[in-house]
C-alpha cells in the first residue's frame, strides 16, 4: 500500500480520482432507476426493458463519439454541453408522464448525452504522473470503480423502492450534476488539452492492442453481466443475500485490483488473469449445488471472490495497452471504443443470460458466464503477439508529432 500512499500524494491525483468517481456514480444507478420507475408508470417490465435497451444504444453509439469530439472542441465544453443534457433528460424522466414511444426516445438521449468521464479522465492520467506510476494508477482506478458497484445499486434501490422512483430518478440527477461539475472544474481537466486527431474516425481499431482491448472487455464485462443475472435468479428478487454475493464478487475485484497493481505488464499478462477469472467462474457454474461451505451462498462468495480478484488486473492491463499503443490524440477515442465494447458485452451478457434462465435455470447463466471467461482467455492467449510489453517500457502514450516550419536562410526546413 506504500505505493499507492506516494501516489495519491501525487498534486491533484487523490482529487482528481475522487471526482471522477463522483461523477460516474450515477453509472451504477440509472439503469436500474429507469428500470424501476418506467415498471412502475407503465406496470410493464416489457416496456421498461425497451425504454433501457434505447438507453443502452445510446450510450453504445455516444462513447467513440463523444470522447472524439473531445479533441476537437476540448474537454470542458463537450463534459458541460453533454451533463446539462443527460440532467435534463433524467428530470424529464422523472416529472412528466409519457407514451411509451416518448420514453424510448427520452431514453436514447439520454444515453447519447452521457458524460465521457471515463474517457476524459484515462486520458488525463498520463499527464499527471510520470511512467513509473501509470500503471499503478491505472490499477488503483479500476479497483476504486468497484465502489460504484458496490454502493450505487444498494443506494438505488433502497430510495426508488422506500422513497419513489421519481425521487430515485431525480437523486441521479442531483449526483450526476454534482459530481460532473466537481470534475469539470478540475484544474487537470482546464490543463489538458487533447489535440486534434488527424486520422479518420474508427482508425483506431486498426491498432491491435486497441481491438484487443475491446474485445476482451466485450467479453469480460459480458461474464460478469451473466453471473450478476445469475445471481438474482439463485435467490429471486426480493433476496437480500444476492446484494451479498454481488458485493463479495466487487469486493475481490478490489482486492485483486491492488494487489496486482504494481506487478509489471507483460504480452502474457492478460492470459494470466484472464485464467483467474476464468477458474472462479467455472468453480461456480461446476459447483453450484455443493451442501457444504455454507450451502450456495457460501459456494457462490467464495468463488466469486476468486473471479473477482482477476477483474480489476484485466480492467488495469486493457487501460495500460490502450494508452501505451495510440497517440495521445487517439487515447480518449480508443477508450470510447473500449467503454462500448463492454456497454455491448453488458447487454448481450444480461440478454444470454435471460434466455438460458427461462430455459434451464440460473445454472445455464453460470455456465455462460464461464464460457464468454474462456472465449477471453483463448483470445487472450492465441493474440499474445498483439500485446505490448511494458515491463521494461513505458506506459505512455505515443507523443503527437508534426512538422514544424523552421527558417534558415533562403529555406524553410520541415
Amino acid at each position: 500500500m506504500a505505493g499507492y500512499r506516494d501516489l495519491l500524494r501525487t498534486p491533484g491525483v487523490g482529487r482528481i480520482i475522487a471526482a471522477q468517481l463522483t461523477a460516474r456514480f450515477p453509472n451504477g444507478m440509472t439503469s436500474l432507476a429507469i428500470l424501476l420507475h418506467v415498471e412502475q408508470v407503465t406496470g410493464s417490465y416489457g416496456a421498461a426493458g425497451l425504454v433501457l435497451a434505447a438507453t443502452s444504444v445510446g450510450q453504445a453509439v455516444a462513447g467513440p463519439v463523444t470522447s472524439r469530439w473531445m479533441g476537437v472542441w476540448g474537454m470542458r465544453r463537450v463534459l458541460t454541453t453533454t451533463l446539462v443534457i443527460c440532467a435534463l433528460g433524467l428530470t424529464a424522466m422523472a416529472l412528466i408522464r409519457m407514451p411509451l414511444p416518448a420514453y424510448m426516445a427520452l431514453g436514447l438521449v439520454t444515453g447519447l448525452s452521457t458524460p465521457p468521464v471515463q474517457s476524459a479522465v484515462r486520458t488525463i492520467y498520463p499527464k499527471m504522473v510520470n511512467s513509473r506510476q501509470l500503471t499503478p494508477l491505472f490499477s488503483l482506478d479500476a479497483s476504486l470503480q468497484e465502489i460504484i458497484w458496490i454502493i450505487a445499486p444498494v443506494l438505488i434501490t433502497f430510495v426508488s423502492t422506500q422513497v419513489g422512483t421519481v425521487q430515485g430518478l431525480l437523486t441521479i440527477v442531483v449526483i450526476l450534476v454534482g459530481g460532473g461539475v466537481w470534475f469539470i472544474l478540475s484544474p487537470e481537466v482546464g490543463r489538458v488539452r487533447i489535440p486534434r486527431s488527424r486520422r479518420s474516425f474508427g482508425k483506431v481499431l486498426g491498432k491491435p492492442a486497441v481491438l484487443l482491448a475491446t474485445i476482451i472487455g466485450f467479453l469480460l464485462i459480458g461474464a460478469a453481466a451473466t453471473v450478476e443475472a445469475g445471481v438474482v435468479a439463485t435467490f429471486g428478487h426480493e433476496g437480500f443475500e444476492a446484494g451479498i454475493v454481488l458485493a463479495l464478487f466487487s469486493v475481490g475485484s478490489l482486492a485483486g485490483g491492488l494487489a496486482l497493481g504494481h506487478i509489471p505488464i507483460g504480452p502474457w499478462a492478460m492470459a494470466r488473469r484472464m485464467l483467474i477469472v476464468t477458474v472462479g467462474l467455472s468453480l461456480t457454474a461446476l459447483m453450484l449445488d455443493v451442501a457444504w461451505m455454507g450451502g450456495t451462498v457460501g459456494w457462490l462468495s467464495a468463488t466469486l471472490i476468486v473471479a473477482g480478484i482477476g477483474l480489476a488486473p484485466v480492467l488495469t492491463v486493457l487501460f495500460a495497452i490502450t494508452t501505451a499503443s495510440v497517440k495521445f490524440s487517439e487515447t480518449a477515442e480508443a477508450f470510447g471504443w473500449i467503454g462500448t465494447g463492454q456497454l455491448i458485452g453488458a447487454a448481450a451478457g444480461s440478454a444470454v443470460a435471460g434466455f438460458l434462465i427461462d430455459d434451464i435455470g440460473p445454472q445455464g447463466a453460470y455456465v455462460a458466464a464461464a464460457a464468454f471467461a474462456l472465449v477471453g482467455l483463448i483470445v487472450s492467449v492465441a493474440c499474445v503477439r498483439g500485446f505490448p510489453d511494458l515491463r521494461h517500457g513505458d506506459a505512455s502514450p505515443i507523443p503527437d508529432t508534426e512538422p514544424v516550419s523552421t527558417i534558415t536562410g533562403r529555406t524553410m526546413l520541415p
